[in-house]
């Protein structure tokens, strides 16, 4: 059984589905713990499931490495098999990485490479783009940089908002990570093989 631990910003819908999921006596994988770095909405879906969380809000430490040192202590008290970035908002220091790499993994709202960082969806538009997509990919020290693991194309449509394009992406982002949580427990991916490539 796949112990994960999933980190959130917001309202954790990815969250949610895994959850939902993972209700399935047969689906071979559990989240054992919820963590934030704020007072995330998606904390309530870890309350309706009994599933411990925890909350380390950037804001009360001095700076990123202090606050990766705490987030760190928090997860490695659970001692996942997988950590899962899921809508999580902040840069995870190089020691975070380190600690958990190959097996800390990251739902990102477009087609990677294109469009990395924090506004994926909003510069898929901007940029005039026909198609975004999904991708879900190994942490690595980078910004949306490391190895993809899989994703899909969903196609931009005319007069798209970016919060009505956000909303088509998220069913992909969902069944992404569902299906790659089934075939990393399954053992039909291989985290380390692929960082190796």
């Amino acid at each position: 059984m796949l112990s994960i631990v999933v980190l959130i910003s917001g309202g954790g819908s990815n969250l949610r589905a895994l959850l939902e999921a993972s209700q399935d006596a047969e689906f071979p994988a559990r989240v054992v713990a919820v963590g934030a770095d704020r007072d995330a909405d998606g904390l309530a879906h870890a309350e309706e499931f009994g599933i411990p969380s925890f909350t380390v809000p950037f804001s009360s430490f001095d700076d990123r490495e202090q606050w990766g040192d705490e987030l760190l202590a928090q997860i490695r008290q659970w001692e996942p098999d997988l950590v899962i970035l899921s809508g999580f908002m902040r840069l995870v220091p190089p020691r975070v990485v380190e600690a958990f790499s190959p097996n800390l993994i990251n739902t990102h709202p477009a087609y990677l490479p294109e469009f990395p960082g924090a506004h994926g969806v909003r510069d898929a538009l901007a940029a005039g783009a026909t198609q975004t997509g999904a991708s879900l990919i190994v942490v690595d020290d980078g910004v949306d940089a490391g190895p993809i693991i899989s994703q899909e194309r969903v196609p931009i449509l005319p007069g798209d908002t970016e919060a009505a394009l956000h909303e088509r992406i998220k069913p992909v982002e969902r069944r992404l990570l569902i299906d790659a949580v089934l075939d990393i427990a399954n053992g039909h991916i291989d985290l380390k093989e692929l960082s190796r490539a």
